[in-house]
C-alpha cells in the first residue's frame, strides 16, 4: 500500500460499516483508518490498536543521563511534608 493511500481515510456509512466490518477491521490492522459515518457525518474513527511491546523492559536505558542528589533519602522539610499531608502553614 502507497504512502498516499494510508494517509487519506476511508470512509463507509454505518450500514456499510456494520456488513463489512470484519473486513474494515483487517484493513485498520493494516495500516488504513477507517471513517465511519451516520447521515453524512463522522461518528467514529476505527484504526489499528499499536502493539504492545513484548517481552521484559531492559533497565539502564538512561545510564549516564540521570544524576540522584546525595540528599535524595534525606527527610522532607516540615513545609513541604505538611503539604504533602494536606496541612496548612
Amino acid at each position: 500500500m502507497s504512502e498516499d493511500a494510508r494517509s487519506a481515510p476511508v470512509t463507509v456509512s454505518l450500514e456499510d460499516a456494520g456488513e463489512r466490518l470484519s473486513a474494515l477491521v483487517e484493513r485498520a490492522a493494516a495500516g488504513e483508518e477507517i471513517v465511519i459515518e451516520k447521515a453524512g457525518k463522522p461518528r467514529a474513527r476505527l484504526v489499528a490498536v499499536p502493539e504492545a511491546h513484548s517481552g521484559r523492559r531492559l533497565g539502564g536505558f538512561l545510564r549516564g543521563q540521570i544524576r540522584i542528589g546525595e540528599d535524595f533519602s534525606d527527610p522532607l522539610p516540615d513545609d513541604i511534608l505538611r503539604a504533602f499531608n494536606g496541612e496548612s502553614g
